[in-house]
């Protein structure tokens, strides 16, 4: 039943995107393992990490776009739904570390014994376990959406002053995670990690999975908000995000379509924060920065918020000429990033996606109402004449 309500969301734009991602989860790895340096097709092990995390940056736009492009809801306290997640796994991959940490203690991580704690703290049980990890992963950033989200729409804070109280909670736990005594390794955060369910972290077959694994959650991660966005429940996010005032006087419980699509998107985010963290080798309080937040809205807003597809494209094409241009231009990027979304804001408002899927409508529009072409003189009262 839930197969066929999935599937049933998939619509032509859609259905190439998950094939287009799925192929790439074969592909690229293939491509890695199977074929030497010298070969002309094969895909250097730092290119499939560098582009698997613009994957996980492409999940986090496109939850980003779940609540922004069909809900009204412009968070900029995403980054912080990313952190949790990301923290989660950095956790679990911290207890894999065991005695071949600096300090050789077998459970304290080596962060907790330079700081000379003498136990691990009791929020640290459990993420020896990977599946307990990544329950953590869903749970911490879903239940803080979920009680954040309970007070501010009950509330009915909306616009400009819930975009201002999210990057105030992603700014309280930036703060809080770089104190040494929060327990989650302070500014430094956590890495030199080792292993993953027993693989070397740094091995090229282990590289490839979790490439493999951030392209095959954003092909399920677009297909569910896909689901949402294109069922009954979505035309009211719709309603909600275009007029709640009339949505609400209809009879609809505004306040629960808001906190169940804000705690999806925030679950989201976790997942896309913990498939970050092993291909990046580390996680610190610098991921909780409000700045990060911004940018994932400049990634939506260049592909086209309420497109889906557009924010999967705008954060790959963005952050692909970050990596280009911090290395060509560094003291002018942050100039250009700001540039981009003035530009976007003013000419492209809809993004490059919707930009496009507006253009070809139109021109769809024009020749199906364009006149069939005049018949020749003559010609049809001939043809009556003989009839």
């Amino acid at each position: 039943m839930i197969t066929a309500f999935l599937l049933r969301s998939l619509d032509r734009r859609i259905s190439i995107a998950v094939a287009l991602l799925l192929a790439a989860a074969i592909l690229v790895p293939v491509l890695n393992l199977a074929t030497g340096p010298t070969h002309p097709l094969h895909v250097p092990t730092y290119i499939m990490a560098l582009f698997g995390k613009y994957l996980t940056y492409a999940l986090l736009a496109l939850a980003l776009d779940l609540v922004w492009g069909f809900c009204g809801i412009l968070s900029l306290g995403h980054g912080a739904f990313f952190a949790l997640g990301g923290y989660a796994m950095g956790m679990y991959l911290m207890r894999q570390i065991g005695s071949r940490g600096v300090y050789g203690d077998p459970i304290l991580p080596d962060f907790m014994v330079f700081l000379n704690w003498k136990e691990l703290p009791w929020f640290w049980h459990g993420f020896d376990q990977f599946w307990f990890a990544a329950l953590m992963v869903l749970l911490v950033p879903g239940l803080l959406a979920f009680i954040f989200g309970w007070f501010a729409f009950r509330s009915r804070v909306n616009g400009v002053y819930l975009s201002i109280i999210t990057q105030a909670m992603t700014y309280a736990l930036l703060l809080a995670f770089f104190r040494n005594d929060m327990g989650f390794g302070g500014n430094n955060g956590m890495t030199d990690f080792k292993d993953i369910l027993g693989f070397n972290i740094q091995a090229d077959g282990t590289r490839a999975s979790l490439f493999a694994a951030t392209a095959i959650f954003l092909a399920l991660s677009l297909t569910i908000a896909s689901a949402i966005v294109r069922s009954k429940f979505g035309k009211v996010l719709v309603g909600v995000r275009d007029a709640e005032s009339r949505t609400r006087f209809l009879g609809y419980r505004v306040e629960h379509f808001k906190l169940f699509t804000f705690v999806v998107s925030a679950m989201m985010a976790g997942i896309a924060g913990a498939l970050y963290v092993p291909q990046v080798g580390i996680i610190n309080p610098g991921e909780f920065a409000p700045a990060n937040s911004i940018e994932v809205v400049i990634w939506t807003a260049v592909g086209g918020r309420g497109t889906l597809i557009g924010p999967i494209i705008g954060a790959i094409l963005v952050n692909g000429g970050k990596t280009i241009f911090t290395g060509l231009f560094p003291e002018i990027w942050l100039f250009a990033l700001g540039g981009l979304f003035v530009a976007v804001t003013l000419f492209l408002p809809k993004g490059v996606v919707g930009t496009i899927s507006h253009y070809l409508g139109r021109r769809k529009a024009v020749t199906k109402a364009a006149p069939p072409p005049a018949q020749e003189d003559g010609i049809e009262p001939k043809i009556q004449a003989a009839e």
